[in-house]
């Protein structure tokens, strides 16, 4: 009886030993084959989807979570409800005083450059004194947007002002021109009431607006290249490795040089 107890404790203790051991790497693993990532339906959901395959080749489910907007994917990676988000560049991860202290951008993958487009005029020469300009409520476009006008000569900015321009930063408006404030979103939107919008790449191709046809476009070495962000601690992360593998890749390079030959998404690797 003696015997028999002693090898059911022996036995017991290399089980939960073995079960903390599996434990222990599925910890370093991530905790499971499955990774979850936050994106804008377009290009960045696109592009992931393309990956799906050839992550689970090497044993990882890609799960992907749509937002429409630029503040839920953040929120909810730092809850926990996502491994990974890829939406958003740099500037606009430093536009909020706790994502840089939590958050980590890793990589870039693509430009989505930024362009002014209106529905009335065809140069920005041709718009008149007091010409309405709806550009982004969100401080890191905005400061984005009024770069590309400052760039252009319609507005000059305070010295120093630099990405986080605001409108409250404008020195000069010769033409006393008006601006409009709306989230990104609703920009295209509001091409019919105004006369110039600022409008995000991948908003302007959902709204299906040619690059070609702005009045004011980025070039492709913005500084605003999408790219992926996790928690900080978490960016040895083997499944973001493999991630990384496959979007920085030729594959992908290749479909966006094919899908947007306009130039409304450029490779950013």
């Amino acid at each position: 009886m003696k015997k028999t107890l002693i090898s059911l404790l022996i036995a017991g203790a290399l089980i939960a030993g073995l079960t903390r051991n599996v434990e222990a790497q599925q910890r370093r693993r991530g905790g499971t084959t499955t990774l979850t990532v936050g994106a804008n339906p377009t290009p960045h959901g696109e592009l992931l989807e393309l990956v799906k395959d050839d992550l689970a080749k090497e044993g990882i489910e890609l799960k992907i979570v749509i937002y429409t907007d630029y503040v839920q994917p953040n929120t909810a990676l730092l809850s926990r409800d996502l491994d990974a988000n890829y939406f958003q560049h740099i500037p606009y991860l430093q536009s909020n005083p706790e994502w840089p202290q939590k958050l980590s951008f890793l990589w870039g993958v693509h430009v989505e450059p930024y362009g002014f487009y209106s529905a009335k005029y065809k140069k920005l020469s041709e718009l008149p004194r007091g010409a309405t300009i709806a550009l982004n409520n969100d401080p890191a476009n905005q400061g984005r947007a009024l770069l590309l006008l400052e760039v252009n000569g319609l507005i000059k900015l305070k010295p120093g002002a630099g990405l986080n321009a605001t409108v409250r930063d404008i020195t000069s408006n010769p033409k006393d021109f008006k601006f409009r404030e709306l989230e990104a979103a609703q920009l295209p939107r509001s091409l019919q009431d105004v006369d110039l919008a600022g409008i995000n790449g991948n908003y302007a191709i959902e709204a299906k607006l040619n690059p070609r046809d702005a009045l004011a476009l980025e070039g492709a070495k913005s500084l605003y290249v999408n790219g992926l962000v996790v928690r900080k601690g978490e960016e040895k992360d083997p499944r973001i490795a493999a991630l990384k593998k496959v979007l920085q890749s030729k594959k992908i390079r290749d479909y966006i040089a094919g899908k947007w030959p306009n130039g409304s998404v450029v490779a950013g690797f």
